[in-house]
């Protein structure tokens, strides 16, 4: 009886080592597959840390991720990262086919276009930095808007007089403008080549270096429990 793999029945045959042998071979495709199943099944993409609570600790989640990719690399649907998560999404070249089944809900008001383009670039902002950058005053309204479409989140408070809230984009922001990192977002040749910019940019200006880590800058505090009361996170004090 041989002991090479039948390869031409198992998910990834290309992707398995020639000189592993059926055991180490058998393995490998049971955690890929298992990879598969966890962010298929999901609505939303995968966070890497909830995928290795699923999988042995001496999987190489980083390899598996990868194999997985190129699998779908030439498929209907590809692999792809979103921040620090995973999710399958319709090929770029197929996206046309699914146009006419698209439902925009998400209609935005061009002041909260700029508001979010701010918040994207210069996060994490306040409110009063938001509007020093427009020029002009910014609604709650607006900003409310963006809290609710999921794209932006609240971080922390300032440590500044009036300890003013801090916001930032979220993992759904990433996702639905198809970004895999925030430092993704166009640069200043990018801008000017969209016509974004006006030719005449100052010598001195420069694109922000955005940045949506969940971790605090030093001049900002984690929300305490009267400030997630205070900003509706929580129902008041006694409320059934």
């Amino acid at each position: 009886m041989s002991n090479a793999v039948e390869t031409n029945v198992l998910p990834f045959p290309h992707l398995l080592e020639p000189g592993d042998d059926v055991e180490t071979q058998l393995d490998t495709v049971k955690l890929l597959r298992m990879v598969e199943a966890m962010i298929f099944a999901s609505a939303e993409p995968v966070a890497e840390s909830a995928l290795l609570q699923h999988l042995p600790e001496e999987a190489d989640l980083s390899s598996l991720l990868e194999q997985v990719k190129a699998a779908y690399s030439d498929r209907g649907v590809n692999l792809v990262r979103v921040g620090d998560a995973w999710a399958f999404r319709t090929a770029d070249d197929l996206s046309f086919l699914l146009q006419k089944h698209a439902v925009e809900t998400r209609r935005l008001s061009k002041a909260a276009l700029e508001v979010l383009a701010i918040i994207a670039y210069h996060q994490p902002a306040t409110r009063a930095e938001i509007e020093e950058v427009r020029g002009v005053v910014t609604s709650k309204g607006t900003l409310d808007v963006l809290l609710e479409t999921g794209w932006v989140r609240l971080r922390g408070r300032r440590r500044t007089p009036g300890r003013p809230v801090t916001y930032g984009t979220t993992r759904d922001f990433l996702d639905h403008f198809g970004l895999e990192d925030i430092r993704d977002l166009p640069g200043l040749d990018e801008l000017k080549g969209a016509g974004l910019l006006q030719g005449n940019v100052p010598a001195a200006f420069v694109v922000p270096m955005p940045d949506d880590s969940d971790v605090l800058d030093a001049d900002e505090d984690a929300f305490t429990l009267e400030d997630v009361e205070e900003l509706g996170l929580l129902p008041p004090s006694g409320a059934q």
